[in-house]
Formats: structure tokens, C-alpha cells, sequence
């Protein structure tokens, strides 16, 4: 027998709007919308809580946060990948694409090879129905690296990679323009300094030299092979932009300018932001700030990147700015869903999948009272 779950007399976030009424769930599926206050028998009295779409996460660094709890501290795999799953799902998120990089520097301080092995075994507990959402891979390709055709190669159209980022932090651009934040944010994570981190800057530009082109190109191909999207990271300037264009690229993951945000819509490609920026106020890089982006018009999708948490409140507070909640979930449900093609998911409709959650604003915050992923409660 089919499980039914309706939730009744809610605030419905819709695309375009927000009403008054219910949603009902039968098995993995959303079968029907109403409106009105009513509550059938046996159905969930929400007392007006919002009920929204699951989120959808194009770009979070959270699992490597979890197998690398401290410097030079590798924890087990397994538990790793279920104790992010768990946190994700706890904040609201049903669909994620976990960020690994691809791209290594072995002769290097800190750069080491990991997303094949870890990708496997976050499948081995994927096909044991071992995990509470759904689970894609964002393969973010590291040009500046020795390693990164060879571990592109090692994958296949057998690994759900939904999104592959042209990634470039070489020194002296994009995200690291100002070099001496790179040298704050070295120093702070590996205790590079002085000789040592001029040199380390050195080797990278170098790097950067002999692989970068030949590494973009065959970055482009093997997104086209997996049948991803492809994204670019850190544009700074129109003209950065305009071969990300070329590339058929259709997000841009968090641009550093105006120049380039905007630059970004006049090709028709999509913004997303990071939510820590939204909350905080500001860039930790010193880059644009994301609610500077959302008052012109430039920012599309939001991503948590390093704080899961995030997600569902900076979506809250933009709502919150622009006088319209269902604008502002719509940057972490239906926007990101479309751009990478998930047609199924991201907006509470009949016949969509039935990842839903439920939420009250309290000071300010959401407070969850409920997470469901395919109609099963996962928080």
C-alpha cells in the first residue's frame, strides 16, 4: 500500500507566489495542490508554517569538511559521507552535488588526489539505499594542477557528474586578485609565509603556464562526455566572461565583480552566489557582495559552499530584502534545479518528486520542522 503524507493549512512557496493551502504526497511523488485552510483527516496541521520545495545544492564543500575534520586528519570514508548526508538533509537539502576537486599537484604542499575513491564509495552506499537525499557529483576541475586529464579520464557517464567547474586559482586573479588575502588565508590554513609562500606563488603561476590551456580545453571535452553542465568560477572581467560564453558555459559560480555578474546576463548565463556572503554581508575575499548583486537584478541561484545551514536562511533573507519569499526560495529550488536540468524536482507541483520542507520563521531564522526526500521524512 502506497504511503500518503498531506500537509495541511500551510503557506505553499510556489514559484511566483506564496498561498494558503495543502500538499499531498503518495509514495515518491507529489499527486496534488490545493488551496484553502482546510485539514483533512489524517493529514499534518502545519498552522501556516511554510512548506516549500527540498533544496537543491550545486556546489558545496561539506563532505571534504567531513573527511578532513583538521589538518592532516583523515577520517573513516564512510561515516564521513553519512554524517554529511545527515547534515545536509538536516538543513533542508534533498539534492546536492558534492564538490570534489579533480586536478592534483603531488609534488606540492597540500594537493593530493582523492575524488576517484571517495566518489566510489559514496555510490557503494548510494545503491545500499544508505543515504537520506539524492547525491550528484560537481567535478571541479583545477587547471592550475599537474594531474587533471588523467583524473578526468578515470571518469565515466556511470557516475552521475551533473556539473564540472573550470576552476583557476592561480595567484594574482580571480578570486586571489589581491595576493596578499591569498597569503592571509595560506598562512592560516597550511602556515605558508614569507619565502615559502613567494615561492609556492611562483610554482603555481608556472604551473598555470605549462598546463592551463591544454587543461581547459580537455576540461570542456570531458563535461561534454559526461553529459554535464558546465560551469565557470571567479570570473572577474568581461572579457573572462566572454570565453566562458564560447565555452557554452550557462553558470557562473560566484563572479567576483559587477563587471562580470552582469556580463554573465548579457550572455545569458546564470549567477550564483555563495549564501555565507549573503549573510555575512560581504565577500571572506574581499570580492563583491552578494546582496549587491541581488539589488541589481544579477544573482540567480545561491550555493551554501562551505556553511549547509545557510542555504535555507540566506534564501529567507533575500525574500526578506525583496519583499517576496517565493523569489527568494526559488534561488535555491526550481533556479538551480532548471540550470542543471532536473526537470523532476525543485517546485511543488503534481507529478513532481515529493522532496518537501517545512519551516517557520523564528527571530528572523527558519526553524525546519520537517524535511522530506521522495516523500520518506529524512529530518
Amino acid at each position: 500500500m502506497t504511503e500518503e503524507l498531506i500537509l495541511a493549512n500551510a503557506t505553499l512557496i510556489l514559484p511566483d507566489e506564496t498561498i494558503n493551502g495543502s500538499v499531498r504526497v503518495e509514495g515518491d511523488s507529489i499527486t496534488e495542490i490545493d488551496t484553502g485552510a482546510a485539514v483533512p483527516s489524517g493529514a499534518i496541521d502545519c498552522e501556516g508554517d511554510y512548506v516549500s520545495p527540498g533544496l537543491v545544492e550545486l556546489h558545496t564543500d561539506n563532505l571534504e569538511r567531513h573527511i578532513q575534520p583538521r589538518p592532516k586528519v583523515d577520517w573513516p570514508h564512510a561515516a564521513a559521507i553519512l554524517a554529511h548526508d545527515a547534515e545536509l538533509a538536516s538543513t533542508g537539502i534533498t539534492t546536492v552535488f558534492d564538490a570534489m576537486r579533480v586536478g592534483s599537484i603531488p609534488t606540492g604542499p597540500r594537493y593530493n588526489k582523492y575524488a576517484r575513491g571517495l566518489s566510489r564509495e559514496l555510490w557503494q552506499l548510494r545503491e545500499q539505499d544508505a543515504l537520506k537525499i539524492s547525491h550528484f557529483l560537481h567535478l571541479r576541475a583545477e587547471l592550475c594542477s599537474e594531474t587533471l586529464v588523467e583524473e578526468l579520464d578515470e571518469f565515466g557517464l556511470e557516475d552521475r557528474v551533473g556539473l564540472v567547474s573550470l576552476m583557476d586559482h592561480t595567484p594574482g586573479q580571480r578570486q586571489f586578485r589581491d595576493i596578499s588575502k591569498l597569503e592571509s588565508y595560506l598562512k592560516g590554513k597550511l602556515g605558508l609565509e614569507g619565502k615559502e609562500f613567494q615561492q609556492h606563488v611562483a610554482d603555481l603561476k608556472a604551473m598555470r603556464d605549462r598546463n592551463g590551456e591544454k587543461h581547459e580545453v580537455e576540461t570542456v571535452k570531458a563535461a561534454k562526455r559526461f553529459g554535464a553542465m558546465l560551469a565557470s568560477h571567479d570570473d572577474t572581467t568581461r572579457e573572462q566572461v566572454h570565453v566562458s560564453a564560447g565555452h557554452g558555459i550557462r553558470l557562473a559560480e560566484f563572479p567576483t565583480t559587477v563587471e562580470a555578474a552582469r556580463a554573465c546576463h548579457d550572455h545569458g548565463i546564470k549567477v550564483m552566489m555563495g549564501a555565507p556572503n549573503v549573510i555575512r554581508g560581504g565577500s571572506h575575499s574581499g570580492n563583491v557582495a552578494a546582496k549587491e548583486l541581488a539589488d541589481l537584478g544579477h544573482l540567480d541561484i545561491l550555493s551554501s559552499d562551505y556553511v549547509p545551514a545557510a542555504l535555507l536562511l540566506s534564501a529567507a533573507r533575500l525574500g526578506e530584502m525583496w519583499g517576496n519569499m517565493a523569489r527568494g526560495l526559488r534561488t535555491v529550488t526550481m533556479s538551480p534545479a532548471q540550470v542543471v536540468g532536473l526537470e523532476d524536482r525543485g517546485e511543488l507541483r503534481a507529478g513532481a518528486r515529493a522532496d518537501v520542507i517545512r519551516f517557520r520563521m523564528r527571530e528572523g531564522a527558519p526553524a525546519l520542522n520537517g524535511v522530506w526526500s521522495r516523500g520518506r521524512r529524512v529530518a
